[in-house]
């Protein structure tokens, strides 16, 4: 057997197919726990991705009326929701051809975890930094009175989400506000997350670090816009629903060389803009 046929046979034989399919499929899972968009999206969504959109509702807070209107009237108030269409019309490609050299350095199998978790690595940073510059770009700039310590200056920007009230919300709990911050504004607030027992949560994600303040949770991450400092916002605020698909390997014609990697399809929209601030100045979005 010709030895320049050896990487297409090795590669595209079924064992090979279901090695990348359980490695892409540890990729999906651990997407769940690396990314902070994760953690922080909103999942309350209705619809079939596969038909391009998915919908959010935000339904508005009922009014109450004298005991007896409905009896009178034959009818309760009618359920009113504000939909949010997003559109999963984000698509992305992480496709790779990789050739004989590869395959003697590390091996089929070897080859094939080094480079689906490289992808999964590029993924989630895409993930992460379209859904903060999502964010940022919907919500509302916000800065502090005066010259405030950073504790007051957090507090002060945790309380403005908290008592937010509209026609979808009377005031925000804690457990659900998240604060992003910068690594160099997570640094300055450092000392004071440290001398809460148990606040820090170190070593157990990847694409960020965490802690609590004030009963919030505050997070550090790199993937904050350019110039902005930190990002106050109710859970679920940003929807970013993704899908994803496996391009088993294939020989590429007239080379020695085969392709395989990850097709992404996502959409990133904000759902509640309202609950989202910012401070600092975008360098662009």
């Amino acid at each position: 057997m010709a030895r320049l046929d050896a990487l297409s046979i090795k590669m595209t034989n079924g064992s090979t197919a279901e090695k990348l399919a359980e490695e892409y499929g540890k990729v999906i899972d651990n997407l769940q726990h690396v990314t902070l968009a994760s953690r922080l999206k909103n999942t309350d969504l209705s619809g079939d991705p596969t038909s391009g959109t998915v919908e959010a509702k935000r339904f508005v807070n009922i009014t109450g009326q004298s005991y007896g209107t409905a009896r009178s009237g034959h009818a309760g108030q009618n359920v009113k929701a504000d939909p949010v269409v997003i559109a999963l019309n984000d698509n992305t490609e992480y496709l790779e051809e990789v050739e004989e050299k590869d395959l003697r350095t590390y091996g089929v199998d070897g080859l094939i975890e080094r480079r689906t978790k490289n992808h999964q690595d590029a993924l989630a940073v895409e993930l992460d930094t379209k859904f903060f510059a999502e964010a940022v770009n919907q919500g509302t700039s916000y800065s502090p009175a005066g010259t405030p310590t950073i504790d007051d200056e957090i507090e002060g920007a945790i309380q403005e989400i908290e008592t937010k009230r509209n026609n979808f919300v009377n005031g925000v709990p804690r457990n659900m506000i998240e604060v992003v911050m910068s690594p160099a504004y997570y640094g300055k607030l450092r000392n004071k997350i440290n001398a809460i027992a148990n606040s820090n949560d170190l070593g157990k994600v990847a694409n960020y670090e965490q802690g609590t303040f004030n009963n919030t949770q505050v997070y550090s991450s790199v993937f904050l816009p350019e110039g902005v400092n930190y990002v106050v916002m109710a859970k679920g605020s940003v929807a970013q629903p993704v899908m994803t698909s496996i391009y088993n390997p294939k020989k590429i014609e007239l080379s020695d060389a085969v392709a395989f990697g990850l097709f992404a399809y996502k959409g990133t929209k904000a759902v509640t803009p309202d609950l989202i601030i910012y401070n600092g100045t975008p360098a662009s979005l």
